[in-house]
């Protein structure tokens, strides 16, 4: 205990200073609290990875999730079934916050309270102070620029992290790639990116760092269809071709994501690019980066840089396949990005030393939602 290790250190003045502190370092810190604005696709996937990660309580105590329902019972029916990733591996009831009230506006999960709030027009609006919330998982997809997202501020939260690309002044962070960056005294409002920058950042990571260079690259992700898209031919005026049945076709759509990249590595900005084609599959997606090298060198060496990298310094966000798999192998699988070693090697030129093509896959709902767990969990560690 530490009076006998203090009485021992009594006589010796210097140390005990060293001491208490390296002691009082190893008491848990107590959890931060947590608002998700927007308990849609990610909003859900992003609690449920705070519950399988064994967080909830303990180091991320969410207390609050916002939606346009305040149905407590058809939350926990949303979090129950999931078409893509089934059962939801959690206890869950639901109870009242007042006797008077028609419907359960609090979920119980694995015991731990959470108050289902009303959306508002503004997050100026949102209770979080009231609730005691710190950080805020911004994932409706409606306040994305750094002035709309500061309400969550000015609500009485402290920090905000979007859930998708941002505008205007907001750091965006990637896990594994720029993390490191964040500023306690900077970043108020930061960005997750997106799932495919998420995926494609990492390789683009590796390949700077090993030395191999980019001077010039163009990126296509094969995307799996995603809530704003139509199940029947609908009415899309910005977007035509995105207003056709989701189920039913190839879309061609725009993406800034490889553009994106440019913002986590500097060295990279203007010299990438893409497109996304939407495809009929509810999850899961693979990035397609077609690049020109800066040094000479050979696909076998540009696996051989990513398999290292993903046994050590991108462990846990780089994966790697050497199977004959498919988009439905990876449902469900935690990391930004899994490179197909298979698919890579059998598809460059031989004897090319300085255009290739790389192939990496992810899960755009469950990859990405992790990386919105871990980048909350980084910004509670250094504030």
């Amino acid at each position: 205990g530490i009076n006998a290790e203090y009485m021992g250190a009594r006589d010796r003045p210097v140390d005990i200073i060293d001491y208490l502190t390296a002691w009082l370092g190893k008491k848990k810190p107590r959890p931060v609290t947590v608002g998700i604005n927007g308990f849609g696709r990610i909003g859900r996937m992003v609690f449920q990875a705070i519950c399988d990660q064994d967080l909830l309580g303990k180091q991320l105590n969410v207390v609050a999730v916002v939606d346009m329902t305040t149905d407590a019972d058809y939350f926990a029916y949303q979090m129950k079934y999931d078409s893509v990733h089934g059962k939801f591996k959690h206890t869950v009831t639901t109870e009242k916050s007042d006797p008077s009230l028609a419907e359960n506006d609090i979920l119980v999960v694995n015991g731990n309270r959470i108050r289902c709030v009303q959306a508002t027009r503004s997050p100026v609006d949102l209770p979080w102070r009231k609730f005691g919330v710190e950080y805020v998982v911004e994932s409706t997809g409606l306040f994305t620029e750094a002035d709309k997202a500061q309400g969550h501020i000015q609500a009485g939260a402290k920090k905000v992290v979007i859930s998708a690309p941002a505008k205007g002044n907001v750091a965006t962070l990637v896990m594994g790639v720029n993390h490191e960056q964040y500023d306690t005294k900077v970043h108020n409002v930061v960005s997750n990116a997106s799932c495919t920058t998420n995926c494609l950042a990492p390789l683009v990571h590796v390949l700077m760092k090993e030395g191999v260079g980019i001077t010039k690259g163009l990126m296509t992700t094969i995307h799996s269809y995603t809530a704003t898209q139509k199940t029947v031919d609908g009415p899309s005026k910005k977007d035509w071709r995105g207003g056709r049945a989701a189920a039913t076709n190839i879309i061609p759509s725009t993406t800034g994501a490889a553009k994106a990249v440019g913002e986590c590595i500097p060295s990279v900005k203007g010299k990438l690019t893409g497109m996304s084609f939407r495809v009929p599959t509810p999850d899961v997606s693979v990035v397609d980066l077609t690049f020109t090298a800066a040094t000479d060198t050979s696909i076998q060496k540009i696996d051989e840089l990513m398999k290292k990298a993903s046994r050590t310094y991108m462990r846990g966000i780089l994966g790697v396949s050497t199977e004959e798999v498919v988009s439905s192998d990876f449902i469900h699988d935690p990391r930004s990005s899994i490179y197909d070693s298979l698919a890579t090697l059998q598809n460059n030129l031989p004897g090319e030393k300085r255009f290739f093509k790389i192939v990496s896959w992810y899960d755009n709902e469950w990859g990405y939602s992790n990386r919105v767990v871990d980048l909350l969990k980084h910004m509670a560690s250094k504030d």
